[in-house]
């Protein structure tokens, strides 16, 4: 037991020790940070107003646009996308949407400009004039005919590149023409509004006794997790098989079979590198918590609307047991590559089997969200070598029974158990083979040696 908790010691410190874990460890934290909190440090950074001149001759279009650019119309087309997207828009997401219309809105200043008996010419002439002295820094020219095919509103601005501003006028004019085409064909536009008004659609999930259940966005936070378990599972099992092929190459094994014997090194390995792996996910979980309180208190003082998953204690405890299910199981697959191959060259060859049932895992988990209690959920959520990415997603979209938990937990483990004694067989006789790469004949034969 001594020479087993020595070999974990030194690993945990081999793998946590170096540069290259601190910075991984820590830099991913800040790196979603700055995805998170610098987008909305932007977004709320209000530009200055943008002093627009509208050129119409015949005076039809020019009123409608300046009402549809005012705060008041801007914050109504906001309400009515947030009722078709959201379905149930809430008062806090109301305000919000009054807030940002107002600050989107408070960007335009009408400049007033005659175009009526001026040429195209004349009327750009001028205006590009007005823009050289400052006085206006965009023109919008409304032609004479809005009725027919092709029409076309020109806009010319200084700030071109504000994609925001350019939506939102665009908007504006599709609004204004739709809104003067109904009239002069005599047609109410709010009865036209009326009948195209959408219904409200609201899904609602239902448990297994039929009580009903709001959605707390456990979807989303299942597909982090399932990244956050592809990632750890891929990085760690190929930490494990560089350890190994690096000791095989420099021949260290041969001095450590001396004072430990081969299972207690190989379950050192697995345990001090798993410990390490456990140590960087705490952190980065710990870190996307913080994250996400921080965005949350954020947007919260800044009166926006931000559904954070509620994540139960249980549930929590489910992900980290899967995680050290998957963990073994391809920990032990790839310490068992590692006592296969001469080189590292030659492992990453051999690794990509075990990359491919994670990645396939990882497919799996789209069915899973889509219907938690389906016969494929279930049978793919046990299975071994899926089961530690694909339960812990099942169990975020809707807990399945204990038992069928406990049923995963239990074939996994077992599926550990026979990998181990496979591997360890492997490991006994394969670190210490130099200069040629074992056959699967000659692994089988290893296996099955008594």
């Amino acid at each position: 037991m001594d020479k087993f908790l020595a070999v974990l010691r030194r690993e945990y410190k081999k793998v946590v020790f170096k540069w290259a874990f601190v910075i991984t460890t820590f830099l991913m934290p800040l790196i979603a940070s700055l995805f998170v909190l610098v987008p909305m440090l932007i977004f709320s950074i209000e530009g200055d107003a943008t002093r627009i001149a509208v050129a119409d001759r015949n005076g039809l279009v020019e009123t409608r646009v300046k009402q549809n650019l005012s705060p008041e119309k801007i914050a109504e087309r906001a309400r009515e996308a947030a009722r078709e997207s959201l379905k149930n828009v809430t008062a806090t997401q109301s305000e919000s949407i009054e807030r940002s219309s107002k600050q989107i809105g408070g960007q335009f200043t009408f400049v007033d400009y005659d175009a009526s008996g001026k040429s195209d010419e004349e009327i750009q002439n001028e205006l590009k004039a007005m823009v050289a002295k400052k006085q206006i820094e965009a023109f919008l020219i409304v032609p004479d005919n809005i009725s027919g095919k092709g029409v076309r509103f020109d806009f010319y601005s200084r700030k071109a590149g504000d994609f925001i501003v350019n939506s939102t006028i665009q908007d504006a004019i599709n609004d204004a023409v739709r809104a003067q085409r109904l009239a002069n064909a005599n047609i109410s536009e709010e009865k036209l509004k009326e009948i195209n008004k959408g219904v409200s659609f609201s899904s609602i999930q239902l448990s297994e006794t039929g009580e009903s259940k709001g959605s707390d966005g456990g979807p989303v936070a299942a597909f982090v997790v399932a990244m956050l378990i592809y990632i750890v599972l891929a990085i760690y099992g190929q930490a494990i098989m560089s350890a190994i092929v690096e000791e095989k190459e420099t021949r260290i094994s041969e001095i450590l079979f001396s004072s430990a014997r081969p299972f207690e090194l190989m379950m050192g390995k697995l345990v001090g590198v798993g410990l390490a792996g456990l140590t960087q996910l705490a952190i980065w979980i710990s870190s996307l918590a913080a994250i996400v309180s921080v965005g949350a208190a954020s947007a919260y003082m800044n009166e926006m609307q931000i559904t954070i998953p509620e994540i139960s204690i249980l549930a929590v405890v489910y992900f980290f047991v899967f995680f050290i299910l998957g963990y073994f199981i391809y920990a032990t697959i790839y310490a068992l590559i590692g006592s296969m191959v001469t080189s590292m060259q030659e492992g990453s060859q051999f690794a990509f089997p075990p990359i491919m049932l994670l990645l396939i895992g990882l497919y799996f988990c789209f069915a899973v969200v889509r219907d938690p209690n389906s016969t494929f959920a279930f049978w793919v959520s046990i299975a071994p070598f899926f089961a530690p990415i694909v339960m812990p997603v099942r169990i975020l979209s809707e807990l399945p029974p204990f038992w069928q938990i406990a049923l995963a937990a239990v074939l996994n483990l077992i599926t550990i158990l026979g990998l181990t004694w496979a591997a360890s067989r492997v490991y006994r006789v394969g670190m210490l083979m130099y200069g040629k790469r074992a056959t699967i004949p000659e692994v089988w034969k290893w296996i099955r040696k008594v």
